[in-house]
């Protein structure tokens, strides 16, 4: 798995923000007719917005491209983005509300989510990989259909190595065009719950092997067991990083920045594995996507991580 030179921008993220409203120190679980109080309470910017700003901490050159509207969670995340730093090339503005929210309730080492977004048009990638021709392309999420299969075309024809999380999406391996845009991706990163709904598998280890015969790099995040790889038929292996977890929210995407960060710098798989649970067992020490890290923490919690 090699990334070729870049001949624009190092990394194009193309995904939809997200306002995460957080409530921790939840006293048992929410069931209709109850009411629980939580401990805690944020309002943090998240979805695409994560792996955006966490590679940029990281100090990669990335431009994201996303959509805002005129609405007060926009702003809260378009006033981030811009206290990050982040390049706005990427984002297209709109004369009209884009709500995008998740409600998150953060249970110890998990959390339920309920979201809402505005309906819209998605930035048109295949224009957005011939103006940036990225080194790498991250899609936070399982994208599917014969426009995304044309645009993974041109990713390929581009040298641009494509990067895609899961996400929480309602598809399976039998879903039409699901298999095809699998076998277009380089490296596939689910979550394990997500490997199970998407193969149907009885078990991670069964879900790993299904989707290693369709992608040539899938990565699975385990969460308290750390991380497991397929590539070219060898497997691999990271133990968790033992952590105080405040709230697992953007965990996933902290992970994922991690490892095209280590990808990008001509790191191994291995590498590339301890890296992204180094960033995502620091992620869980604070709500949503505060914690990502900078160079220097990352070398704080790369010592962390369990070695073979």
């Amino acid at each position: 798995m090699r990334v070729g030179a870049a001949r624009g921008r190092e990394v194009l993220v193309v995904g939809d923000y997200f306002a995460d409203l957080i409530f921790q120190g939840l006293e048992r679980p929410v069931r209709p007719g109850t009411e629980v109080f939580a401990g805690a309470l944020d309002l943090l910017p998240g979805g695409a917005f994560t792996p955006a700003m966490a590679m940029h901490r990281l100090g990669r050159d990335v431009v994201w491209a996303a959509d805002f509207g005129t609405d007060l969670f926009s702003s809260l995340v378009l006033g981030a983005a811009r206290a990050e730093g982040l390049d706005e090339s990427g984002f297209r503005h709109h004369a009209a509300p884009l709500r995008s929210v998740t409600v998150a309730l953060s249970y110890p080492g998990d959390r339920a989510m309920v979201s809402y977004q505005d309906p819209h048009g998605a930035p048109p990638l295949t224009e957005l990989l011939r103006e940036h021709r990225p080194a790498v392309l991250m899609l936070p999420q399982l994208r599917y259909g014969a426009e995304l299969k044309a645009s993974l075309s041109v990713a390929r024809q581009l040298g641009t190595l494509v990067f895609m999380d899961c996400q929480d999406v309602p598809a399976t391996l039998d879903t039409p065009t699901v298999r095809e845009v699998l076998a277009g991706v380089d490296v596939f990163a689910p979550n394990a719950d997500e490997a199970l709904r998407l193969t149907g598998a009885g078990t991670v280890d069964d879900a790993l092997d299904l989707l290693a015969g369709l992608v040539p790099t899938v990565v699975v995040k385990r969460g308290g067991e750390g991380a497991s790889a397929v590539q070219e038929g060898k497997r691999y292996d990271v133990r968790a990083v033992p952590a105080d977890v405040v709230d697992t929210t953007g965990a996933g995407d902290c992970f994922n920045a991690g490892f095209v960060h280590a990808l990008l710098a001509g790191q191994q798989l291995p590498a590339c594995l301890a890296t992204a649970v180094a960033c995502g067992a620091a992620a869980v020490t604070g709500p949503g996507s505060s914690r990502a890290l900078d160079p220097a923490g990352l070398l704080h919690w790369l010592a962390r991580v369990p070695r073979p």
